[in-house]
């Protein structure tokens, strides 16, 4: 009996290959093999929206040799991705391969979430139709990113600038991005101390920090209502230096007793294993990873066997897997670090799709210097990462020990203060063993009840309140996944979309919404305010699920949105159009003479413009120094981009200097400037994190001798 099986990629194609026989021919077909047009809406309104699919150009060749194959074989198995995606390929290869030699009762569907001998065999012995649920959800989602895609962009060009595009999730990003940084222009800092004082207990010096005044805390909390939730900063009661310079003095002649001592033990328990959101906000943590190149990674990891499926919002691992984890864990540490019953986890996600497993190592055996030497370092690092997150799991808990000392000054003073230091000690680490956070032991010395203390020394610090953080892409991605924006494999897409048209940019690794995201974004929330919001995003995914179960037509679904969108496309054309605002600069256009130039933003990033445009056409490259000089001739080191819109360094007489490098930190290794320039070895990543440090500052006061 032959059988073809049918998968998205050559690599997923020859990792199953290894555990097939000769009975098997194994193809690929390079992921979609039909599409939706780009040059037309294809879209048929008026017949229940009906998508107008066409066979992609380049896939015409790839389809021939499916359907030869086809013909010869006993049983086709559509072997995709086991996903809404996945199961939309397969249906669209199913129906371009039927004909009359190729009949429907050839095709089984078969689905597994890890490509292991185990997994496919059991995959081969339960073979089902095509779930026509999953591809009616996959269907209402592409045509519903299409109606919003291709009747909003052309909106755009009219009224805010031509070549712009909307997307209706990625629109709702971009305001969580806009309105953080509305907020954060709004805020306003605030100054504030804190007051500590040394003190000696037996030879012993520990620092305290000032918590109370008269029995009233001087820690206050604010909390703002931001768009997305609520921000809480705290601050203290001495907001001015002359309040703070009064208590310091008046600390130096108090003494100081020790009122209580409080211990207690607490438990860490480790998390669970990875999902495709809590993947990607590690690996942008701690590698500083997009999540495009996160899950370009983890597809690679996942086509090669060596994790399961990467696009999951499950926490749910096989009991399998669990029994192999424990086992592992019991061999190399012992038997305290694993807990008596097996630990479960389940999914906060309303949404979750259950019958998934979290992301895992297929086998516990792999290490990650066996994916270095097969992949590479970047596969490796995220592997091992996943590694332990997944044998930490089902690890003991951590015991940790925190120690509270609070002391007072005498009751019969006009003012009476209490002070606070906090100590704690790992008593066993349990999972931190395998996935260590940054835990130090602060041991206090021992303290009694009663006793009482030398005064050592004490100071005041300087403050100011913080405004609400800006996004990065793991705080994003978290908000995405809370506010249910998306899907897990949605999340990567919709933050290289909003970054490749130019709408927000990295500033050290956070986002920064650009002059043209945030025109865009105040015609969007102004004139399509329903649909560029949270509420109705979300509520978008709750009906893309009932389709998915089977709870609802998708078509009915389409009904319902489409009537009030189209009638606010129709309000729109009467709307004002948008100017936006520029950066002027004193700069004299070299052109004309007569206006300054200005900097704009276009479909490649800044530019230097007339303000007289399009009176004057005058344009320039706008060029981002830094502080270094380049290695090979002492010219200017500038910020530049690729093709694709990635940061590089490069030096500013190119052509006639070729020098480049993708970090500044590079620069300073591959060569010497000129040693006169002082400038030469300028770190910009020194620079950058001094300017993030916050601002303190002290004044010590110490007893006279």
């Amino acid at each position: 009996m032959k059988n073809l099986v049918i998968v998205e990629s050559p690599t997923k194609a020859k990792t199953i290959s290894r555990f097939l026989g000769k009975d098997y021919d194994i193809k690929f077909s390079m992921g979609h093999i039909i599409d939706l047009p780009k040059n037309k809406l294809a879209i048929d309104i008026e017949h229940d929206f009906a998508p107008q699919y066409e066979i992609i150009e380049d896939k015409k060749k790839l389809i021939a040799e499916l359907r030869a194959a086809a013909k010869g074989a006993d049983a086709i198995l559509l072997a995709t991705d086991p996903d809404r995606e996945g199961e939309a390929i397969s249906a669209n290869i199913q129906e371009v391969l039927l004909d009359k030699k190729i009949g429907k009762d050839k095709f089984k569907r078969i689905v597994f979430h890890e490509i292991t001998e185990g997994a496919i065999k059991d995959a081969l012995s339960h073979p089902r139709g095509v779930d026509h649920n999953l591809v009616s959800a996959q269907t209402a989602r592409r045509v519903l990113d299409r109606l919003v895609g291709y009747q909003l962009s052309p909106v755009l060009w009219k009224k805010v600038r031509r070549g712009l595009s909307a997307g209706r999730v990625q629109s709702v990003a971009l305001r969580l991005l806009v309105e953080r940084e509305r907020e954060i222009e709004k805020f306003g800092k605030e100054p504030y101390f804190t007051i500590h004082v040394i003190l000696s207990n037996k030879g012993q010096d520990t620092e305290f920090e000032l918590i109370e005044i008269n029995k009233e805390k001087i820690e206050i909390k604010k909390t703002l209502n931001l768009y997305d939730g609520e921000y809480t900063f705290a601050k203290t009661t001495i907001d001015t230096l002359a309040k703070g310079e009064k208590i310091v003095i008046d600390l130096r002649g108090h003494t100081y007793i020790v009122s209580d001592v409080i211990t207690r033990q607490a438990k860490r328990s480790p998390y669970p294993p990875f999902t495709t959101s809590t993947l990607q906000q590690q690996a942008a943590q701690r590698f500083g990873l997009p999540g495009k190149r996160t899950m370009s990674l983890a597809q690679k990891l996942y086509e090669e066997g060596y994790i399961t499926y990467h696009r999951t919002d499950s926490v749910i691992i096989s009991q399998t897997a669990i029994v192999q984890i424990r086992e592992y864990v019991q061999k190399q540490y012992g038997d305290t670090y694993i807990p008596q019953a097996p630990r479960s986890y389940f999914t906060k996600q309303k949404n979750a799709q259950e019958a998934h497993e979290a992301i895992r190592p297929t086998k516990i055996a792999h290490m990650a210097d066996r994916v270095k030497a097969d992949l590479g370092d970047a596969y490796a690092k995220l592997y091992d990462m996943i590694w332990r997150r997944a044998i930490a799991s089902q690890m003991s808990d951590a015991l940790v020990e925190s120690t509270t000392v609070l002391v007072d000054t005498p009751n019969d003073a006009k003012q009476v203060y209490r002070l606070k230091a906090n100590g704690s000690v790992l008593l066993f680490d349990g999972f931190l063993k395998l996935t260590p956070q940054a835990l130090e032991d602060t041991r206090l010395p021992k303290f009694t009840t009663g006793e009482s203390l030398s005064f050592v020394e004490v100071r005041s610090e300087e403050h100011e309140t913080t405004p609400p953080p800006r996004y990065n892409d793991a705080s994003l991605i978290k908000t995405l996944e809370e506010k249910e924006i998306g899907r897990p494999s949605t999340y990567a897409s919709i933050i290289s979309t909003i970054t490749d048209r130019g709408y927000v940019e990295r500033v050290e690794r956070k986002f920064l919404p650009t002059s043209v995201g945030m025109a865009v974004n105040d015609f969007l929330v102004k004139n399509f305010a329903t649909i560029d919001d949270v509420p109705f995003t979300a509520s978008m995914e709750y009906e893309l699920d009932a389709i998915a179960n089977g709870e609802k037509d998708w078509k009915a679904m389409m009904k319902d949105f489409y009537k009030p969108f189209e009638k606010s496309i129709a309000e729109v054309e009467n709307a004002e159009r948008v100017k936006i605002p520029v950066e002027e600069t004193d700069e004299v256009c070299p052109q004309c003479g007569k206006g300054n130039l200005v900097v704009r933003t276009g479909r490649f990033g800044k530019f230097f413009s007339c303000s007289t445009f399009p009176d004057c056409n005058f344009t320039k490259p706008f060029v981002e120094e830094t502080n270094v000089l380049c290695p090979k001739d002492n010219g200017k080191i500038i910020i530049k981009k690729t093709r694709k819109g990635r940061k590089f360094y490069g030096c500013s007489n190119y052509p006639n200097c070729n020098f480049a490098a993708w970090k500044l930190d590079d620069i300073k290794t591959s060569g010497v400037a000129d040693p006169k320039k002082k400038t030469a070895g300028t770190s910009l990543k020194a620079t950058k994190k001094r300017n993030m440090v916050k601002k303190v500052v002290r004044r010590s006061y110490r007893p006279s001798k």
